[in-house]
Formats: C-alpha cells, sequence, structure tokens
C-alpha cells in the first residue's frame, strides 16, 4: 500500500523516547483531560487520545459521554496544542469527529472485525487527510485486520497504521489479551510501510505489566506505543486496572530501552553476518533433518494402511507430547516452544499420512 509516514511529524527530536499516544481510556470530565493534556505536554508528548465513544461488551457499562466530549477537547485542544485522537465505529462518529477538529481517528477492535461496518467508515472518511488508524480484530485473524486498512487505503487514505492491542482468548494468561506477536509482524512484514503501534495497556490489562509488554514492543521495532493515563486510575469509568497516573507514565518512559534499527559500525556488521551465516547453515541442517523425520512418516504411513491400522494414535502422540518437553528442558530450550514446534510437525504428519490412506493403488482399482 502506498502509505505515507506520518510518525516523524509527531515524534518528540529532542529525546530518545519513542512515539507515543497517551491520554485517558474515557473522556469524563473537561477537568480531567485538561489534567493529563498538562502533563503530557511537559513531558514533550504531542498526541492525546481519549474515547468519546465507548463500545462494551455488556450493555449497562460507561458507554461514554459522547457528542459532549468533543467540546472539552476542542477546549484543552485550543490551550494546550496537543493533537487528539479517538475511537470511531461508525459513520456518525466520523462526521462528528472531524466535525470537530480531531487529528486522528482509530477503528476499534470489535469494530475491525465487522467488513461492512469498516466499509462505512471508509466511505465517510473517502479522500480525508485525516490519519486513521486500525486496531487488530478481536480474533486473531490477519486477514481481517489487512482488509480493513485495505478499505481505507482505497477510499483514498493515505496516512495509515495498525494498533497491535492483544487477542480475546478463553485461556487463561497473565495478559488481559494474548500478544500473539507473531500476528502484528507478519503484518509489519507485509506492509512495512504502515506504521505498528503496540497497545500495552489492552495487552497488559494491568497497569503493572505495562513496561514489560511496552519493551516487547519496542524490542521488536513497533513504531510507536499507545498508554493509557488518567490523573487517578483507581477512579476511572471504564478500564481503570489498566491506567496509569502522568507521573508513572513519565517513570516508564524513562525506564524504556529504545534501540536502533541497524549499525553503521564495520565490527558489529561483520561479526553479525558470521553469526548469520553460521545460522544458515544450521537451518539447511534442521529442513534435512525434517525431511529425513517426513520420509519415515511415510513409511509408517504405508505400514499402517497395509495393516488397516489409524492415522492417529493418541498413546503415541501422549508420548511425544510428554518426552520431547522433557528433552527440551535437558537442552536448555523451552518447554512450550517445543511443544508447539510438534504440534505443527504432527499436523504435517497427520496429513502425509491421511494422503497415503487416501491414495488408491494399482491392485485396488
Amino acid at each position: 500500500m502506498d502509505t505515507k509516514n506520518w510518525v516523524s511529524d509527531y515524534k518528540n527530536s529532542t529525546s530518545n523516547q519513542p512515539f507515543l499516544i497517551a491520554g485517558p481510556c474515557s473522556a469524563e470530565s473537561p477537568e480531567q483531560l485538561l489534567t493529563v493534556a498538562r502533563a503530557l505536554k511537559e513531558m514533550g508528548i504531542s498526541i492525546m487520545r481519549a474515547g468519546i465513544w465507548k463500545p462494551r461488551t455488556r450493555p449497562n457499562s460507561f458507554e461514554g459521554m459522547g457528542e459532549t466530549a468533543l467540546k472539552w477537547i476542542s477546549e484543552v485542544k485550543q490551550e494546550t496544542g496537543l493533537a487528539f485522537a479517538t475511537e470511531v465505529a461508525n459513520p456518525a462518529h466520523v462526521e462528528l469527529a472531524l466535525k470537530a477538529g480531531m487529528d486522528i481517528l482509530w477503528i476499534g477492535a470489535r469494530t475491525t472485525v465487522n467488513p461492512f461496518s469498516v466499509q462505512e467508515i471508509a466511505d465517510a472518511l473517502k479522500d480525508t487527510d485525516k490519519i486513521v488508524l486500525v486496531k487488530n480484530p478481536i480474533n486473531p485473524d490477519l486477514s481481517l485486520w489487512i482488509g480493513a486498512l485495505e478499505r481505507l487505503h482505497r477510499a483514498g487514505i493515505k496516512k495509515l497504521g495498525a494498533i497491535h492491542r492483544g487477542f480475546s482468548s478463553f485461556q487463561k494468561s497473565r495478559f488481559r489479551n494474548q500478544p500473539l506477536w507473531q500476528i502484528p509482524l507478519e503484518l509489519k512484514t507485509l506492509h512495512p510501510d504502515i506504521p505498528l503501534i503496540g497497545d500495552p495497556s489492552h495487552i497488559a490489562g494491568t497497569r503493572d505489566l505495562i513496561f514489560e509488554v511496552s519493551q516487547k514492543a519496542l524490542d521488536l521495532d513497533y513504531d510507536g506505543l499507545m498508554i493509557e493515563t488518567h490523573p487517578d486510575p483507581d477512579k476511572a469509568l471504564s478500564d481503570a486496572q489498566q491506567q496509569v497516573t502522568p507521573a508513572v507514565l513519565k517513570e516508564i518512559l524513562s525506564q524504556l530501552r529504545v534501540s536502533e534499527r541497524s549499525s553503521s559500525n564495520a565490527l558489529f556488521i561483520n561479526h553479525l553476518e558470521a553469526l548469520r551465516e553460521k545460522i544458515d547453515h544450521i537451518d539447511q541442517e534442521l529442513i534435512e533433518t525434517l525431511s529425513t523425520r517426513m520420509k519415515m512418516i511415510e513409511k509408517i504411513g504405508d505400514y499402517k494402511k497395509d495393516n488397516h491400522v489409524t492415522v492417529f494414535q493418541l498413546e503415541r502422540w501422549n508420548e511425544i507430547m510428554q518426552t520431547r518437553p522433557e528433552w527440551a528442558k535437558l537442552a536448555l530450550l523451552s518447554p512450550d516452544f517445543i511443544r508447539e514446534l510438534y504440534k505443527i510437525i504432527h499436523d504435517e504428519s497427520i496429513r502425509i499420512q491421511t494422503e497415503i490412506m487416501n491414495k488408491t493403488t494399482e491392485s485396488e482399482k
């Protein structure tokens, strides 16, 4: 996609802190907005976020102050000069936000899952010069995420960005939303021209994990962060547990390590290339070993077919899932990594043996 890089226009060039969008989950009062805005400006942050319309999972929850908050934001913008970002979920929101002079709009995770809603928003934003960000869909579906960005791009919007806020899961986790880092990294690989912004507040779900998630995002070469900030988080009307005070935000920023994407140091480059060459050789050996394993799988498939034995063998699978993680520990590898790896290998083994089972031989015709 042919997009414009807008991040540098808002990044603080006088400090080493990352590009940041910060502010409360929801706009609650003029005083709350102004308190946060003044603190952010003092930190050199130039974009403030504030939710106006809050699509909640269940009714009877606080769903935002609506159009009333737009007037408050206009007043805060006039005093502080900060740019403002807010979520829109339908064309009516878009119309009101544009009329109020909002600088950045984002499409939330609950909206991204619905291509019809995204298209309506794209049509309402047609040919606008505004920055439009798209949060990942609630479910881990990269195609939906990319599809939403494509719909906006086809509507003539050039200043796009993607927000990684994590994915819902029934599994118990330390995080409110599973990061599933491989999905945003795949997006970055396919569309390196689209800025990728991490949302550690929604991934973490609790303020004590925000630094950890923020650092991980920066280490993975994200273009920036969006962190929820509230003057009194415990009294926030929405997402209280994942918001931090401006003072805590300042502390987080001071501790974040921002690395360079590359180095011009000749010694570093030469040593890195030598290490990568060794990895290339190891990868070749890994692939050859996997090929040898799959050939053995084919022999097992033929043997099972000849003896009318099912492809899936539960006892054998349980044995593999017990022993391989144990072997991994002895080799100082992550057992969880090995479990996931063998699930992929097992799926491919099942596919190969199923093809063998379904293959009709000359004697069977």
